[in-house]
């Protein structure tokens, strides 16, 4: 299939498709007139590297678990695969994962204390 109908398929824009191309998340066969084409499963492949990004992690990241990947829920990484760069990689990404999750769940107390707070100074709505 050629990039717009992939885009069709998935819903990700043709520029954000060649995009992944340029990040070296998504490897298009080329026809003899040049254009790219894909099989059937860069649907799926797409949908992941989508999930994946919506998820917070980097390209860089995707890119280098990205071959290990069965289908979305699984990761299938041998640990002879795992090399010493991808390791320091997941490691920033869990700490930075972990700064996010910290940050959203201050934030979370704060608007719940807020509420809390400006509730209780209010007299209850007649029924």
């Amino acid at each position: 299939m050629k990039i717009g109908e992939l885009s069709r398929r998935t819903g990700v824009p043709t520029r954000m498709l060649r995009y992944y191309e340029e990040q070296d998340l998504l490897h298009p066969a080329r026809g003899e007139n040049g254009y790219r084409e894909y099989g059937d499963a860069a649907v799926e492949y797409v949908r992941q590297i989508r999930g994946l990004l919506d998820s917070g992690l980097t390209t860089e990241i995707i890119r280098a678990i990205l071959p290990f990947l069965s289908d979305p829920g699984e990761i299938h990484l041998h640990p002879e695969c795992l090399t010493a760069e991808t390791a320091g990689l997941l490691r920033d990404e869990i700490d930075r994962i972990q700064s996010r999750i910290d940050c959203l769940a201050r934030n979370r107390d704060a608007m719940r204390a807020y509420l809390t707070a400006v509730q209780s100074d209010r007299p209850a709505p007649v029924s």
